[in-house]
């Protein structure tokens, strides 16, 4: 098999950064299915590449790369994305943005943790959907806060699509997923349109498997 390869499942945030900077880069890959649903991360086969047991996995330049934001900073150094603005304090508030949910939101909204709570709390009523919105709206209202310090011209750091923005769009698309509201967060909703519109965010967008 040639080429870049990504290890990915449809529906993983992490993975579905990967795709969007993939797609940025104009680096042609394959992708191969990890099914999560199914458990094919704890599998033998995916462990060797992840020790994890976590996906996205992307195999590139003769090397195996884990962890989406390591990736993502392998690619802009390598690729010269300019995910990130020039001047150090605004590449340090940009960082802060981006893992304000990559780091902070992302993590304990993820399926497995959401499940896990479900089980301790006795399986409650729609538990795996009160628990992401606890975490996804306020969340959500930090980054929207955040945002007022940089001019949107449209995406969120700037004139072309950065670091932020790759980790904002998985968050939005799980916020609809679990019906956690951000209309009223009217900075979000210009980026979002902004990058709904960009071709590499539109052909990164979660399509279940056929």
């Amino acid at each position: 098999m040639g080429g870049a390869v990504l290890y990915d499942y449809w529906r993983s945030s992490a993975s579905y950064r990967l795709r969007i900077a993939l797609n940025l880069a104009g680096i042609n890959y394959t992708s191969v299915t990890v099914d999560l649903v199914k458990g094919e991360q704890t599998s033998p086969e995916h462990l060797a590449r992840n020790p994890q047991g976590f996906v996205p996995v992307l195999e590139i330049d003769g090397l195996r790369l884990t962890q989406s934001l390591a990736i993502l900073d392998y690619l802009d150094e390598t690729r010269s994305l300019g995910l990130l603005p020039r001047a150090p304090g605004q590449r340090a508030r940009a960082r802060a943005l981006a893992h304000s949910v990559a780091v902070d939101v992302h993590p304990v909204c993820n399926l497995q943790v959401a499940k896990h709570a479900t089980a301790l709390s006795g399986g409650a009523k729609d538990m795996p959907k009160a628990w992401m919105q606890h975490f996804i709206r306020p969340g959500l209202q930090a980054f929207e806060a955040l945002l007022a310090g940089f001019s949107q011209e449209p995406y969120c750091t700037g004139e072309i699509p950065g670091l932020a923005d790759i980790c904002l769009m998985p968050q939005l698309y799980n916020a609809r997923r679990w019906e956690a509201d951000f209309s009223d967060l009217p900075r979000i909703c210009a980026v979002e349109a902004a990058c709904a519109d960009h071709p590499a965010f539109a052909a990164a967008y979660p399509a279940q498997d056929s």
